[in-house]
């Protein structure tokens, strides 16, 4: 495996401040598949894999916003493990190596996502941490890997993050003070908005995070689309919760290596 995907300074740098980013990780070939994949999707061109939930935005579908495409209207889609293509975001080998450096060899992934963030519409995602969405435990098991599919910037809402908050707990979490918000967008109590880095990315780019770094995104003032993929993994031997959740993660075992 490239081991060299991640050194003892990124490592340092992610337990010391929650996150590392890894510059260009994937290639500009593997960007133009995930693309072209979530595109077709999106747009209904193929047929939706298996267990693939495709979510639009609360503003086309509360809000009574019309959007200009079928992309305009579709904030994310998640739970992509069927899918061969976008799912071997989750199998590069430079990315698995850099996670195992962190929480071991044998993982899981515990949740796939493509995030499309539109031009002409709110497309905020307020700060929140993500372990507030996992039942597994501990929280320094698990990683999450943010892909740029576009060039991020803070113009069309790059990621910011709250370097250190991982040392903390587990905030409450409410709904923010919107009029419309997408479905699951949890905002943390007490974000720390002086506190926050913007991470600029170019595509390729790979945000490795923390389950409790507050982090979040802006409005997308661009005249085109920013897009991200990303895959959260886990220890394999991370404790299971005790009681059974209403919809149950779709966790896939990595290969060894």
């Amino acid at each position: 495996l490239p081991c060299s995907a991640v050194d003892e300074a990124d490592r340092e740098h992610y337990w010391q401040h929650g996150f590392t980013v890894l510059r260009r990780l994937f290639d500009a070939e593997s960007m133009a598949r995930f693309e072209a994949r979530f595109v077709e999707i999106a747009t209904g061109a193929v047929p939706r894999p298996e267990g693939l939930v495709l979510m639009r935005d609360v503003s086309v579908v509360k809000g009574g916003h019309v959007p200009e495409t079928p992309l305009h209207g579709v904030n994310k889609i998640l739970s992509f493990e069927a899918d061969p293509v976008l799912f071997a975001h989750s199998l590069h080998e430079g990315q698995l190596a850099a996670v195992r450096s962190l929480v071991g060899t044998e993982l899981v992934t515990l949740s796939t996502n493509v995030f499309n963030k539109p031009p002409g519409l709110d497309g905020r995602h307020p700060f929140h941490q993500d372990l507030r969405y996992f039942a597994l435990r501990p929280a320094d098991a698990i990683v999450g890997c943010w892909t740029a599919i576009s060039p991020c910037r803070r113009e069309n809402g790059c990621l910011a993050v709250v370097p250190g908050s991982h040392r903390g707990p587990l905030r409450r979490h409410g709904d923010p003070d919107w009029e419309h918000v997408n479905f699951g967008y949890f905002a943390a109590e007490n974000d720390e908005r002086e506190a926050r880095e913007w991470l600029e990315m170019e595509p390729g780019d790979t945000l490795l995070f923390h389950p409790l770094l507050l982090h979040g995104s802006g409005r997308n003032r661009s005249g085109d689309f920013r897009r991200a993929i990303s895959t959260h993994y886990a220890a394999a031997d991370c404790e299971r919760p005790t009681t059974p959740r209403k919809r149950a993660p779709v966790m896939v075992a990595i290969p060894s290596p």
